[in-house]
């Protein structure tokens, strides 16, 4: 790695952190700000209204009700730098335990609908710009002109109509199985179980990728170097993946880590559907319930998830496209 290449990334980690910074101060000023209150919230307004002042004084004090705000602020800062997030209102746990026990549940859905949009934009798109204009181009804009209009729930209600309600291949919801122990379910039937959330939330993703990828390919059949493969008899599978996926695979790791905050986004609403025990549906009920640090914790998390891919990005540059590379070492002589 050049001096350059080192440069860039100091650079970009710094303001990485300093964006870090600033979404913890607008997350945190939104919370002081919202109009949810803590102690209706979590206790209900009967029992609130049953409890003597000094009763009411002691959640007010648990709530961190009666601490000035920018003391909070600074303490919650204080406890990220030592990997203390706080206590949950809700779960009566700590933050990071309770993150790590939904994040474990949503891994495998994020992961999985991730690698599925990137590899179906990606072949989609290729396709569509190979064939432009023709019909397989044009059955592939219109299905994801549709996708990209609809709304990431209307997808998870139809695919869950359709495939678990109808044809009963799939579990309705949930990560597990009904009245099993944790311990027990097997691997097989989380997959199962995350089947369905999984595609839903691949679908939502796909239709950005395949269209940009689908410009990229239609500058690249457009260049003399694949003029010259077909003078040459070069058959249409070849040239795609000989020469149109080398060239479009860069752009498309650009996209596909920038579509992380899109791919957060929209599990929040597909695990409210499937009622899929994830980090996303935490984060509403958090939100819903006034669980500030839960709430807090998720969207630090979150952020750090998609500023890091947008670092993982920069990263990959050099080693996908070496082209940069060669610049920074003709920018040296």
């Amino acid at each position: 790695m050049g001096k350059k290449t080192a440069f860039r990334l100091g650079r970009q980690l710094l303001r990485a952190v300093v964006i870090l910074l600033l979404v913890c101060f607008v997350s945190f000023s939104l919370t002081v700000i919202s109009p949810i209150d803590p102690l209706q919230t979590n206790i209900g307004q009967a029992a609130l209204g049953s409890m003597s002042p000094e009763q009411i004084e002691k959640l007010e004090q648990y709530w961190g009700m009666n601490t000035p705000a920018p003391e909070r602020f600074l303490e919650w800062l204080k406890g990220i730098v030592k990997g203390d997030l706080g206590v949950s209102l809700a779960y009566r746990q700590p933050v990071t335990d309770v993150i790590f026990e939904k994040l474990s549940n949503s891994f495998l859905l994020l992961v999985f609908s991730w690698l599925i949009s990137a590899a179906a934009g990606v072949l989609l798109g290729m396709i569509a710009g190979a064939y432009r204009r023709r019909l397989p181009d044009k059955i592939i804009k219109t299905g994801c002109m549709v996708l990209s209009s609809t709304p990431s729930f209307w997808v998870a209600l139809v695919i869950l109509l359709v495939f678990s309600v109808w044809l009963k291949w799939f579990p309705i919801g949930f990560s597990i199985p009904i009245g099993v122990i944790a311990e027990d379910v097997r691997m097989a039937e989380r997959i199962q179980h995350a089947v369905l959330p999984a595609a839903a939330l691949s679908l939502t993703g796909v239709a950005s990728i395949t269209m940009h990828t689908r410009e990229k390919m239609i500058e690249v059949m457009n260049s003399d170097y694949i003029l010259y493969a077909r003078a040459k008899g070069m058959g249409m599978g070849k040239i795609l993946f000989s020469h149109g996926l080398r060239n479009v695979l860069l752009p498309a790791v650009t996209l596909q880590f920038a579509s992380v905050s899109e791919l957060i986004g929209g599990s929040v609403l597909v695990e409210q559907v499937f009622s899929y025990p994830g980090l996303g549906k935490a984060a509403v009920d958090a939100g819903i319930g006034g669980d500030v640090p839960l709430l807090l914790g998720i969207t630090l998390l979150t952020s750090v998830f998609v500023i890091g891919g947008n670092l993982a990005a920069e990263i990959l540059y050099g080693l996908i496209d070496p082209r940069l590379r060669k610049k920074e070492e003709v920018s040296k002589t």
